[in-house]
């Protein structure tokens, strides 16, 4: 006698699509904003997803160039502004 069910779907591939697809809205969100934050999260979120096989492995090479445009762009403001850090 079993008194639960079986479990018949895999989250774990819809965990990781949801991975794939945060990471490359995070990255555009990046470009605009908190880059210094959003970028290195693109990046940890997209390779998670790759690693753990993502069916949507475009959207998260996209969260993963993202991710470093975003630390590119960071850097280039940066330089720029001839700063380490923002002045408030």
């Amino acid at each position: 006698m079993q008194l639960t069910a079986p479990a018949t779907r895999r989250t774990g591939i819809r965990d990781t699509d949801g991975m794939a697809v945060a990471s490359f809205v995070l990255g555009l969100l990046g470009l605009l904003v908190l880059n210094i934050f959003l970028g290195p999260l693109a990046i940890v979120l997209a390779s998670v997803a790759l690693w753990r096989g993502t069916k949507r492995r475009g959207r998260a090479y996209l969260g993963l160039g993202l991710g470093v445009a975003d630390l590119v762009v960071l850097v280039a403001f940066m330089q720029a502004d001839s700063t380490v850090s923002w002045s408030f």
